[in-house]
């Protein structure tokens, strides 16, 4: 099918003569003799390429530009003019068109820029196609939980991804910060924009500032060519610097530095360069100890922790597991073109009842593994790495008891914590006291813990971990 092209200029004569020629070369082009006109057409027909005058009665060439970059900002714009200087071209591009052209118009450079230019919008499409299946990766169907504290983290992702602040998450390794981090990346502002993550920990000390900001040609030994840095690479979109505490000293400085100047200089250049980007870090560490240690700079947390998340460990949302396991279920059953057909009441009992070093990723591995071997079954207990027979009732244990039996440890777990104070082991577990009364009813816990136990409770298991304060800003 041939490119379709609109030539907008008000002279007829050379509008007709630019049409005969790409006609010529098999283009399906289309005329306007004014802006107005233009912009209709081009609104109720789809063009590869536009190729305008910039002084025309009725709709100028710089209004049509403006308009055509709000409502298709994918097709190429390609600018004539006889008057402007080579400066008021460039400004012209520099709001949005591809090239521009001199006149008189010189045919055979007019062929080369259509052709380049319609190779160019074929890119962008194919790339706005690319960004549009990454954000469907990476947005909130890959962030699984319905626990309290998960909804909460989630309503603080859409209200992240709609500014470009610098956000540090912290928490255990297994978490999920990076899909986080991905999930305010494609959910807002930046979704059509580069995301790159780096992992901080992985790059030897010394290529470090090379890596993050770039290197010119023979800047050290091994240098045989410019290198673009990361910060460059993520201009207009995010940089996601994970295990952020295992940068040194000197390099935290620079980091400093481009953070307060919004500019970065390449390893063996002079000239900085203006970076425009939203900062995601996250780590393992705790960032505040490692200062008041002298291992982090203050100055630099500070710069990082405008919006500080905590995301909680596996084992302080265990009512997600069944979630994140049926959904690593599907995932996996689909990847490795499995028949699975779920799991056995004393499987889930055992992913409920194991400690989850290593969280969601885990998890994540475990259910995989088990994936590959009960093709045709459900997993049981045998396909856990972990698990034993938890009993003979293991099969007529249902999981909302299990989850009952959780939930009612818990709470036993917190009146303990706070000394059986009604009101604040309520206002721990985000419930209201009366709540709380209708709990201790429905799960057979003693107002007055030194009471006799219920039989079959599980009240001489550890207690469960506090839940953490999530948001800090």
């Amino acid at each position: 099918m041939p490119k379709s092209i609109l030539i907008v200029e008000d002279e007829q004569v050379l509008r007709e003569s630019l049409a005969e020629l790409l006609e010529g070369e098999s283009y399906d082009v289309t005329q306007a003799g004014d802006g107005t006109v233009a912009f209709k057409l081009a609104v109720e027909q789809a063009f590869d390429l536009v190729i305008t005058d910039i002084r025309m009665p009725q709709m100028d060439g710089n209004t049509l530009l403006g308009h055509l970059q709000q409502t298709m900002p994918q097709t190429p714009v390609i600018v004539m003019t006889a008057y402007g200087t080579v400066e008021s071209a460039v400004a012209t591009m520099r709001a949005g068109a591809y090239d521009y052209l001199l006149k008189p118009v010189n045919f055979d450079d007019l062929l080369l820029k259509v052709e380049r230019a319609l190779q160019f919008g074929e890119l962008s499409r194919q790339r706005k196609v690319i960004v549009e299946q990454l954000a469907a990766e990476n947005t909130f169907h890959n962030l699984v939980g319905q626990s309290p504290i998960m909804l909460k983290l989630f309503d603080m992702v859409r209200t992240l991804s709609t500014v470009r602040s610098s956000v540090l998450f912290v928490g255990e390794s297994g978490t999920g910060k990076e899909l986080f981090a991905r999930a305010i990346h494609y959910n807002g502002v930046t979704r059509d924009k580069p995301f790159v993550a780096v992992n901080c920990g992985a790059i030897p000390d010394n290529l470090i500032e090379s890596e993050l900001f770039g290197h010119r040609r023979g800047a050290f030994t091994g240098a045989i060519r410019d290198k673009v840095g990361y910060f460059e690479a993520a201009h207009g979109g995010t940089l996601f610097l994970d295990e952020i505490s295992t940068l040194p000293v000197n390099v935290q400085s620079s980091l400093l530095r481009v953070l307060e100047d919004r500019t970065v200089t390449p390893v063996g250049d002079t000239k900085p360069r203006p970076v425009n980007l939203r900062i995601v870090t996250a780590s393992n560490r705790d960032l505040e100890r490692m200062v008041e240690e002298g291992e982090f700079r203050e100055d630099l947390l500070y710069r990082l922790n405008v919006v500080k998340v905590e995301l909680p460990p596996l084992r302080q949302r265990v009512e997600d597991i069944p979630a994140l396991a049926e959904h690593f279920l599907a995932k996996y059953c689909k990847e490795l073109n499995r028949n699975v057909k779920g799991f056995t009441n004393r499987a889930m009992r055992a992913l409920l009842a194991h400690t989850w070093r290593g969280n969601v990723r885990e998890l994540e591995n475990v259910v995989e593994r088990a994936v590959i071997f009960a093709d045709g079954r459900e997993i049981d207990t045998t396909d856990l790495p972990f698990a034993t027979d938890h009993g003979p009732a293991g099969d007529t244990e249902n999981l909302k008891e299990t989850l009952r039996q959780f939930e009612r440890q818990h709470i036993i777990a917190s009146l303990r914590r706070y000394n059986q104070d009604k009101a604040k082991t309520a206002q721990q577990l985000g419930i209201g006291v009366s709540s709380l009364y209708r709990k201790l009813d429905e799960l057979d816990i003693p107002k007055n813990l030194d009471a006799p136990t219920p039989p079959g409770s599980s009240e001489g298991n550890p207690p469960s971990p506090e839940p953490v304060n999530n948001e800090t800003v």
